[in-house]
């Protein structure tokens, strides 16, 4: 906990006397409550790329509108360092509570049922810019709950779920989206046209009261319980003294290994959020339908959402190797992002450019980036330790964010410029390899701090 802006009761010892580490099984009660507010935290914010097809007729949506939908996420993401000040000082409770208080609103906002589409526009954007507010708890938290309640030996499993299920959220957008709301059609005739409209129009607010009335039970019940730590602490380190916020800054940003290490996770991991945001756009250049591109996206992410907490997993069983499971990882995503653009060349390549391919080598990419995020939270707070946790990531994160801005702004501007998102994501890729290559491997992971019981 921070030394210099926390309360004096935050920075009492948590083990005292002959209380001895120990886990609850409440723990994982905590770990479903976050994963559920990460979750929908992901759906919301790609509602409306998988459909922007429907949006534009539904609501009169164009296409800055569709990208700015979108561009909210990593706009929401500015105020990240409140957050991790917030989650330092106040704890994982008041932080949650916070956060689903914003998606809540940002929810109910979207839902108004305004007869007048530009008031209605606005306030699906007010909302959207709600729930991009609530990213920075969504994305970074997850070390620090694994730490706050989980043993070092399911630390990275926890970490895994925790930070995964924003992606499967993400991912089942997806798949609702196309799959609930129908794409516009050529229906001839004025009165064809506005029944098929209306249709489209009814069922985007139906997904709209279904995500504002389940967030309200997820806030409901974090509500009802959800304590900031256990009554023992998981382990030593877990009980440690920190450093403050604004000493962990300073400490972040003279470290040149975690630098190197947040650019190799910020790069390819921001621009293949925002490449996966427009996704539906990328591929209609190719003629692939707004449900086939709803399948890639869903299947890529739901794999990358499996792996990781594979990967995370095998961490938590054989410790030390950090390093290598990412140097692979990397490779393959490397690979597969440049099958992917190639097959967009075929006129030069003679790379089939069919279904089949575009869903391997997406999928795969997606899978190989994805199952890489937690072994990169597992990095940065051991890099970086005694650091506290939700500081370390958020940094990182943040950072990831802007990568994702940028591409996002670039491609509102250039519309024709979207083949460049592919090789964007391609030599992200690359990138972060080189920069992992790099990077010095500590060889007493061990018996790092972090890691004792």
């Amino acid at each position: 906990m921070g030394l210099d802006w926390s309360r004096p009761e935050e920075r009492r010892p948590l083990l005292t006397g002959s209380r001895g580490p120990r886990v609850f099984g409440r723990r994982w009660l905590v770990l479903l409550l976050f994963s559920l507010l990460g979750f929908f935290q992901g759906l919301v914010w790609n509602t409306w790329g998988p459909i922007q097809d429907s949006a534009r007729a539904a609501y009169g949506f164009s296409s800055l509108d569709i990208a700015l939908l979108v561009l909210w996420g990593p706009i929401g993401f500015l105020p990240c360092f409140v957050f991790m000040w917030l989650m330092d000082t106040r704890g994982l409770r008041v932080t949650v509570l916070l956060t689903l208080l914003l998606m809540v609103v940002g929810a109910g906002l979207r839902s108004v049922p305004v007869s007048d589409l530009w008031v209605r526009r606005r306030l699906i954007h007010g909302g959207q810019f709600l729930n991009g507010l609530a990213g920075p708890t969504a994305m970074t938290a997850a070390p620090f709950l694994s730490t706050t309640w989980f043993s070092p030996n399911e630390r990275a499993t926890a970490t895994a779920i925790a930070s995964m299920l924003n992606y499967l959220g993400g991912a089942f957008a997806f798949l609702v989206g196309p799959l609930v709301v129908p794409a516009p059609n050529g229906t001839s005739g004025n009165l064809l046209f506005n029944e098929h409209t209306g249709s489209i129009k009814d069922r985007i607010e139906a997904v709209m009261y279904a995500e504002f009335g389940i967030i309200a039970v997820v806030f409901a019940a974090v509500l009802a319980y959800f304590p900031s730590r256990p009554p023992v602490p998981p382990s030593i380190a877990a009980a440690a003294r920190r450093l403050s916020y604004r000493s962990s800054i300073g400490k972040l940003l003279g470290n040149v290994r975690f630098l190197l290490l947040a650019l190799a996770y910020a790069v390819p991991l921001g621009f293949y959020s925002g490449w996966s945001g427009v996704l539906d756009l990328i591929l209609s250049h190719v003629h692939v339908s707004q449900v086939d591109a709803g399948w890639i996206g869903f299947w890529s992410i739901v794999g990358g959402c499996f792996g990781g907490i594979a990967v995370g997993r095998f961490a938590d069983s054989i410790r030390g190797i950090l390093k290598p499971i990412l140097v692979l990882l990397f490779a393959g995503a490397a690979l597969a992002a440049t099958w992917f653009t190639l097959t967009f060349l075929s006129n030069i390549t003679h790379l089939p450019l069919t279904t089949a391919t575009l869903y391997s080598s997406c999928i795969l990419a997606g899978v190989f980036l994805n199952s890489a995020v937690p072994i990169f939270f597992e990095m940065f707070v051991e890099t970086v330790y005694p650091v506290p946790e939700g500081i370390a990531c958020g940094f990182a994160t943040f950072l990831s964010n802007v990568f994702t801005g940028l591409l996002l702004v670039f491609l509102t501007f250039y519309h024709t410029a979207l083949s460049w998102a592919n090789w964007c994501l391609t030599g992200s890729c690359i990138l972060g390899l080189l920069f992992i290559i790099c990077i010095r491997d500590s060889s007493d992971k061990l018996s790092h701090p972090k890691y004792t019981i």
